[in-house]
C-alpha cells in the first residue's frame, strides 16, 4: 500500500526543537526552537516541564542555527548574518538583564568563534577580519563589559589554535601549492616555526585538534605517512608523532577529548554508519549503556562543567532525531525531546547502504531510500547529489531523501570520488575531474540502479545543491540523454567565475581550488570546457534553478549566466531567485515554496505524487 504524504511542513518547515545545550553548572537547559515562526534559543531550569520554557532572543528573521554557553553560566552566545551574506555577527544574550548585544558590530566583517574554556568563564577568543577581509586577526572578548581586545595580528593563517592557558600558539599557514605549514610558538611573545608540513595530497585529511594540557603537544587527525586521516600525537619539541587510532580506509571524523585532561577518550568514523572506538576504559561503560538507548546512530554533543552529565543525539534513517540526557552517576539516560515529533506520524522509509565499481575500478559507496509500499523495480529515481565537493553523505534522517521518496521516487545519493571521509586517495581522486570522473561516477551510479531493475531508466533526474547543483547542469549540458530532467539549487555554471569571485576570506586557500578544479589564468580552456555554461545550448531537458540573490559563495551571476542562455534558446525552465538568501534556504517559507514548485517539477516530468499547495513562486494559487 502507497504511504500517505507526508506534508512538506513536516518534512522542510521549523522543527519543534533542536541543539539542546547544558549550561556548564548543570543548571539549566537551552534548546531552539520557534518563537513566532522563527527559531529562537529557549532556556528552561533542568528537570523542568519544557512547557514553561522562555525565548531569550529574539530573532525575527532568519532564525538562529548556532549557540553555545559561555562557561560563566550568564551568557549565551550565538552567530547571525544578514540575508545569507555570511558576514556572520556574534551576539551576546546576558541571562540575567535579558539585554542582547552585538559584540562584533562592524560591517562586511566576518566573526568566527576561535577558542573558549572552562578556566576562563568571562572570555572568549574571537576571529575578525576586520583590517583586512582576506585574514581573520584574533581578539579577546571580555564577556561582562562586551570589549574587544586584538591578540594577534594574523601573519598570513587560516586559524589559530590556543593552548590551556588562552594562549594563541599554532596556526596553519597555506603553501603556494595547496600544502601546509603548521606553525607553533612557545609562548605568545616568541617568533613563529614551522613544526609540520604536508603536501596539498594530506591537505584534505590533516587538521590539529588541541593542545595536550601540558602544552607540549599537539593532537591532530593526520594522513601524512597513511592513506586515511589517523589521529595522532605530536611532540612540540621534537617532531615525532605517535598514532593513538586509526582505520585503514576511513577518516577520522570526530574525537571525544576529555574536558579537563584532554586526553582522547573516543574516535569516531563515518562508514557505512557511525563507528566508535573507545580509547579510554573509564568511558566504557558509559558508552555500553549509551549504544543500549536507541537503535540510532548516536552523537555525543555536549556535558556540564563537571562532565557528570552529557547530552546525547541519536540519528535514525525513517524517525526524528531524538535527545536524551545521561547522568553519568546514576548510569541513566532521560528522554528530552524529538527534533519533528510529527515525522512518527508517517510512514517513512528505510536508508539502505550501497556500492559499485566505478568504469575505472574505483569502488563508490552511497545510499539508497526506496518508497514505503511502492516496490523495488522499475522506479522513477532521483539522483540526489551532494554539495562540497568535499563532504560526503551519511546514513540516517534526510528530510530530502523522504521527501523523494514518499512522492514516489527511488532517492540515489552517492558518494563520488572527491567525497570526503574515505581516504586522502579517494578525495585527491577527485581533483580537476569536475564534470569528468566526478560525474562519470554519477552515471554509473544511474547504471547500477537501472541494470539491477530499481529504476526506470527513462525516468531519472538529477538534483543537487552547490556542487550538486553544479552536477545537476553538467548533467542537462553534457549528458541529456541521461536524464529527464535536473534541479539546480545555488551551482556554480561558469568554474573560471566560481574561482574568480570566491569571498576574500578564501583568497588564502586560493591554491586548493586552483589544484582541485582548475586555475582561471592557466587553464581557462580547460575550465571553460568543464562548465555547463559551455554546453547551455546542448540541453534539451527540463531544468529548474534556484538561487539566492546574496549568495558569497556561487553568486547570483552564476545562474543568471545559464538562465540567460535557456530564455534565448527557448529551453524549457524555471528560474527560482530568493531576494533574501544565501548559499540555501535558511527562512522556512522560502524552502516550502521552493520545494513546492520542486516537487511539481519531478512530477510533471518523472510521474510522481505532489502535496497540493502553492504552484510556483510568489502564485499562493491552491490546486
Amino acid at each position: 500500500m502507497t504511504a500517505p504524504l507526508v506534508p512538506r511542513q513536516v518534512l522542510f518547515g521549523n522543527p519543534e526543537r533542536i541543539s539542546p545545550r547544558i549550561s556548564p553548572d548543570g543548571k539549566r537547559l537551552a534548546w531552539i526552537a520557534p518563537d513566532e515562526g522563527v527559531l529562537n534559543v529557549w532556556v528552561n531550569q533542568v528537570g523542568a516541564s519544557l512547557d514553561d520554557a522562555r525565548a531569550v532572543t529574539e530573532d525575527r528573521d532568519r532564525g538562529i542555527r548556532s549557540y553555545f554557553w559561555a562557561h560563566d553560566n550568564r551568557h549565551l552566545l550565538y552567530v547571525q548574518d544578514v540575508g545569507g551574506d555570511e558576514d556572520f555577527h556574534l551576539f551576546s544574550v546576558d541571562l540575567d538583564t535579558g539585554a542582547t548585544q552585538d559584540v562584533t558590530p562592524f560591517e562586511g566583517v566576518q566573526a568566527r568563534v576561535d577558542e573558549t574554556d572552562k578556566r576562563f568563564p568571562d572570555t572568549i577568543l574571537v576571529g575578525l577580519n576586520r583590517d583586512n577581509p582576506q585574514l581573520h586577526d584574533v581578539y579577546r572578548l571580555d564577556l561582562p563589559s562586551g570589549e574587544l581586545e586584538k591578540i594577534v595580528e594574523n601573519p598570513g593563517f587560516i586559524g589559530f589554535l590556543a593552548d590551556v592557558d588562552f594562549n594563541v600558539r599554532a596556526g596553519i599557514v597555506p603553501r603556494p601549492d595547496g600544502g601546509m605549514v603548521l606553525m607553533v610558538r612557545a609562548t605568545p611573545d616568541d617568533e613563529w616555526r614551522p613544526l609540520l608540513e604536508w603536501g596539498q595530497d594530506d591537505s584534505l585529511t590533516t587538521s590539529p585538534i588541541a593542545f595536550t594540557l601540558d602544552g607540549a603537544g599537539m593532537l591532530m587527525v593526520s594522513s601524512v605517512g597513511a592513506n586515511a586521516g589517523r589521529l595522532v600525537k605530536l611532540d612540540i619539541a621534537t617532531g615525532e608523532t605517535t598514532v593513538i587510532a586509526e582505520d585503514p580506509q576511513h577518516d577520522v571524523a570526530g574525537v571525544r577529548l576529555h574536558p579537563d585532561t584532554r586526553e582522547p577518550q573516543a574516535v569516531i568514523y563515518i562508514k557505512e554508519r557511525a563507528s566508535y572506538d573507545i580509547l579510554d576504559p573509564e568511558i566504557e561503560e558509559d558508552a555500553a549503556v549509551l549504544f543500549a538507548v536507541d537503535p540510532g546512530d548516536l552523537s555525543l554533543t555536549g556535558q556540564d562543567d563537571t562532565d557528570r552529565t552529557w547530552l546525547a543525539a541519536y540519528m535514525n534513517d525513517d524517525g526524528p532525531v531524538r535527545y536524551y540526557a545521561y547522568d553519568r552517576d546514576s548510569k541513566q539516560a532521560t528522554f528530552l525531546f524529538e527534533h519533528q515529533p510529527a515525522l512518527s506520524e508517517y510512514q517513512l522509509a528505510k536508508m539502505e547502504p550501497f556500492s559499485y565499481t566505478a568504469r575505472d575500478g574505483l569502488t563508490i559507496h552511497g545510499y539508497l531510500t526506496f518508497p514505503p509500499g511502492q516496490g523495488r523495480e522499475n522506479l522513477p529515481a532521483v539522483l540526489n547529489v551532494h554539495g562540497g565537493p568535499w563532504a560526503r553523505d551519511t546514513w540516517g534522517y534526510d528530510p530530502e531523501a523522504q521527501w523523494l521518496a514518499n512522492r514516489g521516487y527511488l532517492s540515489v545519493q552517492v558518494n563520488f570520488r572527491g567525497s570526503t571521509g574515505y581516504g586522502k586517495d579517494f578525495v585527491n581522486a577527485g581533483d580537476k575531474e569536475w564534470g569528468a570522473r566526478m560525474h562519470d561516477d554519477l552515471l554509473d551510479a544511474v547504471d547500477w540502479v537501472v541494470e539491477h531493475g530499481h529504476a526506470d531508466r527513462s525516468k531519472v533526474a538529477i538534483y543537487g545543491g552547490s556542487y550538486g547543483g553544479y552536477a545537476a547542469l553538467a548533467g542537462a549540458a553534457f549528458t541529456p540523454e541521461v536524464f529527464a530532467c535536473a534541479v539546480d539549487i545555488v551551482g556554480p555554471s561558469n568554474l573560471k567565475t566560481l574561482i574568480e569571485s570566491i569571498p576574500p576570506y578564501w583568497e588564502p586557500m586560493i591554491a586548493q581550488f586552483h589544484t582541485r578544479v582548475g586555475n582561471p589564468e592557466t587553464e581557462e580552456e580547460f575550465m571553460w570546457e568543464r562548465s555547463p555554461l559551455s554546453k547551455a545550448g546542448d540541453i534539451r531537458i527540463p531544468l529548474l534553478i534556484a538561487q539566492g540573490a546574496n549568495d558569497p559563495r556561487v553568486k547570483q551571476a552564476e545562474s543568471e549566466q545559464i538562465v540567460a542562455v535557456l530564455q534565448e534558446k527557448g529551453i524549457d525552465h524555471e528560474y527560482m531567485l530568493f531576494p533574501d538568501e544565501g548559499h540555501g534556504f535558511a527562512k522556512p517559507e522560502n524552502r516550502l515554496k521552493f520545494y513546492a514548485a520542486a516537487e511539481r517539477f519531478l512530477a510533471k516530468h518523472l510521474g510522481g505524487r505532489f502535496e497540493p499547495g502553492p504552484s510556483g513562486p510568489g502564485s499562493g494559487t491552491e490546486e
